[in-house]
């Protein structure tokens, strides 16, 4: 078994996006030795869902590093002018940056890091009490060579898994989900049925990007969702105010049942429908039926709860439970796309160091207010992971750089990065007296 030197101060496990942000920060930090691996060959974020004109749901400046270092040459507006595409973005006039963009964006930052390290499994972490660091194994998933590697603090940043409905197996329907799509999509098309279930942003960008075609392949397009209706996200100004220090200061001084019932009650918030998609899906509906007569179904209040692929008529029978009239209809496809998202997981490497990290009654990591999941609260930190101890804005990109800005004061003990602590016109507590305003202090007051 090779060993590598020497100990590094953070060892960053998983490279999406949130990682990706922690190393272009930390990189120009000569203090710190830093190093983030990812079992992949490259970054390369959704690109089965990478659709031709779909875009983030955050403006531009929600980048890597902008937020936290607006003069990081690691920020999109600099990837924008080293790639001559500064003028054409600026002549656009539109906050939100393509998927596609942002993807190759993020590409361009992996390949000027030299803090990553691609083609690496993680597959154990020991904690060696004598010299107080982790001990990771390593697998090079290319030759299969395994290592070691030491390093004082953990930032964990797997992301989550696929999410699929209780009544399909993994291991049958995994395919099947969203984050396959433009891998199945000439498939697809050729099918006489294509049924979509899902209430999200996914669903919808697949519906849309489904219905385009219709006229052309003739096949009957069908959209379910368990959802009272197609839900818009909510993207007002004071609404935003909630992606903040204070909302999340708030948030997470609460009781575990209050923010658990909370989040239940905030799906609109980070589940729902870009507007405008929303928007332009009932006038591509009304352009396609003026035109000719198309075969469309959009269903909702409906609950899958059953599913079984029919092979001598090579269809997959549905078997839906309707909410509020609390009937059970069958549906056939030949077509299924499960839009049903991700969820969090427990990554399997974490299991030798289990006893070291806080969990709470559900099992569930239990992060204290700067992101540190460790009994000492300050070894391990959490990416893209907590919604239950920091609520709706755990996997926002727009609060990356917020959250690695603390981070990597933690862990160096001061702010290399200035942390801001107000930036909302709101409170979201009580207020501790009633009487005449107080005067906003903004950012760092």
């Amino acid at each position: 078994m090779k060993k590598s030197t020497p100990v590094l101060d953070i060892a960053g496990i998983g490279i999406g996006p949130f990682n990706l942000s922690l190393a272009a920060l930390v990189e120009p930090i000569d203090s710190l030795t830093t190093c983030f691996y990812d079992q992949r060959d490259k970054f390369d974020w959704h690109p089965g869902m990478i659709l031709e004109g779909s875009h983030l749901q955050t403006p531009f400046m929600a980048d890597l590093v902008t937020l936290a270092d607006p003069t990081s040459s690691y920020s999109f507006l600099n990837y924008l002018k080293l790639t001559n595409r500064l003028y054409a973005f600026y002549i656009r006039e539109n906050f939100y940056i393509l998927r596609q963009e942002y993807n190759r964006y993020c590409q361009w930052v992996s390949k000027r890091l030299s803090n990553l390290q691609f083609q690496s499994k993680i597959l154990d972490i020991q904690y060696l009490d004598k010299e107080n660091v982790y001990q990771l194994t390593l697998m090079n998933t290319k030759n299969q060579a395994i290592c070691t590697q030491k390093a004082r603090k953990l930032v964990i940043g797997s992301g989550p898994t696929v999410k699929l409905p209780s009544c399909c197996s993994q291991e049958d329907w995994a395919q099947n989900h969203s984050s396959h799509y433009l891998s199945k999509k000439d498939h697809l098309q050729k099918e006489p049925s294509i049924t979509i279930i899902g209430s999200g942003q996914s669903a919808a960008e697949i519906f849309y990007d489904l219905l385009q075609d219709i006229d052309n392949y003739n096949y009957e397009l069908s959209w379910v969702t368990r959802s009272a209706r197609f839900f818009p996200l909510e993207y007002s100004k004071l609404t935003l105010e909630m992606t903040s220090p204070e909302y999340t200061d708030y948030f997470h001084q609460l009781p575990q049942e209050k923010r658990a019932s909370i989040i239940k009650s905030q799906k609109s918030l980070y589940k729902g429908i870009n507007f405008d998609l929303i928007n332009a899906i009932y006038d591509l509906l009304y352009i396609k039926n003026l035109a000719s007569s198309i075969k469309v179904n959009l269903f909702t209040l409906s609950t899958l709860i059953n599913i079984e692929k029919r092979c001598d008529q090579q269809q997959t029978a549905l078997t839906f439970f309707h909410n509020e009239s609390e009937e059970q209809y069958t549906h056939h496809s030949a077509g299924i796309v499960l839009a049903t998202g991700y969820q969090g997981h427990i990554p399997q490497y974490l299991s030798s160091i289990k006893d070291r990290i806080r969990w709470n009654e559900k099992g569930e990591f239990n992060a204290n207010r700067f992101y540190a999941v460790d009994q000492d609260q300050n070894d391990i930190f959490l990416q893209n992971a907590g919604m239950n101890t920091h609520g709706f804005v755990t996997p926002d990109l727009g609060m990356a750089c917020y959250r690695n800005a603390c981070i990597i004061r933690e862990i160096l003990g001061y702010e290399h990065y200035p942390v801001e602590k107000r930036i909302a016109f709101q409170t979201f507590g009580a207020p501790i007296s009633i009487g005449n305003a107080k005067p906003l202090v903004r950012l760092n007051g």
